[in-house]
């Protein structure tokens, strides 16, 4: 994990994208729906889906956000962060079975193939097209320092996939007469979709069972830790986050009596912060380690040294 790992919340700028996007993709929503009606194209119905999902997710986004800039209270001492991973956790759901409904549809074209209206398909499939490139450009900035964004951007980067394969299919069809191929491009799209948002619902089930955030190394946290002159062990160690980019770590420090804890404190923050931008942080400090229990870490009361950072 370097330094240099961003770990910025969503921003207002992010915010004002977000809308500008759903703008985009919910007008066009309708215009690709009715596009796809007319031609009979399973793929541009799958395209269609697919900016339904998009349109979801942004305004899934957008609420994620407004919630979670609500300030902690006497129940929710953490705040809302965690409202973000939930809506990330429901785009991949939501990306998923529609996925899976393109791809039955797409069974039932192969069954019984359909009369394609190629020109408008194209036509249609081109506009939709520089609206997903668009929104992607606008989401870009904020994908990778929230899980939430990221699934809204996924959705969008998926979806412009999808309008590149329903170009190629109408020209196919254009110019071959192959029809089934339209069936063929619909069931593409569901399967190069399908791993993606496998990722990024492992990503928002590992945040919500308070894993070790993406990308951090537990070992190597530890042994920065250990590391630093006058710190003896460290255990009862757990690292976590409550939302993207805001991880949290407690643990204890068995040190060297010679080291006392209050000078210890301050070096041991800097290398959290300024090596993982890790800044909440609880950290017990101990002259011997306390004995594990089932209950957690027991310890006698003179050994041990409580500071909070």
């Amino acid at each position: 994990m370097s330094a240099g790992h961003s770990h910025a919340l969503p921003t207002s700028q992010n915010e004002k994208y977000i809308w500008i996007a759903l703008g985009l993709t919910s007008t066009f929503l309708v215009v690709e729906v009715i596009g796809g009606l007319i031609t009979g194209s399973l793929a541009l119905i799958s395209d269609a889906a697919h900016m339904l999902t998009d349109t979801m997710a942004l305004a899934i986004a957008l609420a994620a956000i407004r919630i979670a800039r609500r300030a902690p209270d006497a129940k929710r001492t953490f705040g809302y962060h965690r409202f973000e991973i939930l809506a990330a956790a429901f785009n991949a759901v939501l990306l998923f079975l529609v996925a899976m409904y393109i791809l039955y549809e797409a069974y039932q074209r192969f069954r019984s193939p359909a009369e394609i209206q190629s020109t408008g398909m194209l036509v249609i499939a081109v506009f939709g097209l520089l609206v997903n490139l668009v929104s992607m450009r606008l989401l870009s900035g904020g994908k990778d320092a929230s899980l939430n964004v990221k699934g809204a951007y996924l959705e969008v980067w998926s979806d412009m996939l999808g309008s590149v394969g329903v170009i190629v299919g109408a020209l196919v069809i254009r110019y071959t007469g192959w029809e089934w191929v339209d069936s063929l491009i619909a069931v593409l799209i569901g399967f190069w979709v399908l791993p993606r948002t496998w990722i990024l619902l492992k990503e928002s089930i590992n945040i919500l069972l308070e894993g070790v955030p993406e990308g951090m190394d537990i070992e190597q946290v530890q042994g920065a830790l250990r590391a630093v002159p006058g710190v003896v062990s460290v255990h009862d160690f757990h690292l976590w986050a409550v939302t993207s980019g805001k991880a949290s770590l407690t643990a204890h420090v068995v040190y060297d009596p010679a080291y006392p804890a209050e000078q210890l404190l301050p070096v041991l923050k800097e290398v959290l912060a300024s090596q993982f931008a890790v800044y909440h942080t609880t950290l017990q400090f101990e002259l011997s380690p306390c004995a594990h229990t089932e209950d957690g870490c027991n310890y006698s009361a003179p050994e041990e040294v409580h500071v909070h950072a």
